[in-house]
């Protein structure tokens, strides 16, 4: 089903009126997508999103022009994590898909008159909906540490070494080096 209407949130339209702004007067492929999005959008309090609306930070799984479908993380922007495993809002793709509800497909046209559908076929996590049910996504029960892929619930992203530095002379923050400056009491 195509169809000229998005559902963005108050933050998504809020980040796509920047994007429009920050690129008017370029030969952008990115600036007709944004005029369409922003004009025909609805736009909605995070609260009141629905659950099968692909927000910023969604994981979707999307499909162009019937071929195989794959599933991404919307972002805003090119990330430094694993590749593939986000499609920013600053690709056409990306771009297409925000506020897209399941079952709905944007038409993409480029400069030389090709044309791509863009089908959102499933939004497996959404932040939102995460918020609300007080961290799982409400029908699966998937939390947000369960909706990213394998790889990535199964190393951690920071590692604490206790003791590393220990007894090391460092500056500690603020500027403050030690007993020799006075404190507070002395002014």
């Amino acid at each position: 089903m195509s169809i000229d209407t998005c559902i963005l949130t108050t933050k998504d339209f809020t980040l796509l009126e920047v994007m429009r702004d920050r690129r008017r007067g370029h030969e952008d492929p990115l600036v007709p997508i944004l005029k369409r999005k922003l004009e025909t959008a609805t736009v909605v309090f995070r609260e009141d999103v629905p659950e099968t609306v692909a927000t910023l930070s969604s994981r979707v799984t999307y499909s162009v022009d019937g071929r195989t479908p794959d599933t991404r993380v919307i972002s805003h922007d090119h990330l430094s994590m694993p590749m593939g495993m986000f499609l920013p809002i600053t690709t056409r793709r990306g771009l297409a898909l925000l506020g897209l509800s399941e079952g709905e497909e944007f038409l993409l046209q480029d400069a030389s008159g090709r044309q791509e559908r863009i089908l959102l076929q499933k939004v497996h996590f959404q932040p939102e909906a995460a918020r609300r049910s007080g961290g799982s996504t409400g029908e699966t029960g998937e939390t947000a540490a369960q909706a990213m892929p394998e790889p990535a619930r199964r190393r951690p992203l920071l590692k604490l070494v206790h003791g590393a530095l220990a007894g090391a002379d460092r500056p500690r923050a603020g500027g403050y080096n030690g007993p020799e400056e006075p404190g507070p009491s002395a002014a």
